[in-house]
């Protein structure tokens, strides 16, 4: 088991490069899957790399 499988909102913000709020945000709009630990927002690594290659798969205009 890798050492990074679950990641806190800190580590998927600094692997997406933008803000702990944008990342928080996202998780409690659905927009990025997570899941919470005792209140604790957490993400699986194998869900944000799926959700990444979505992004590069359906995002128009990126930039924009």
């Amino acid at each position: 088991m890798q050492n990074q499988d679950v990641l806190t909102i800190k580590e998927v913000a600094a692997l997406l490069k933008v803000g702990e709020k944008t990342i928080y945000s996202m998780a409690q709009s659905g927009e990025l899957p997570a899941f919470k630990v005792r209140g604790q927002w957490r993400f699986s690594r194998r869900d944000i790399d799926a959700w990444i290659e979505k992004q590069k798969n359906t995002t128009q205009d990126i930039g924009e």
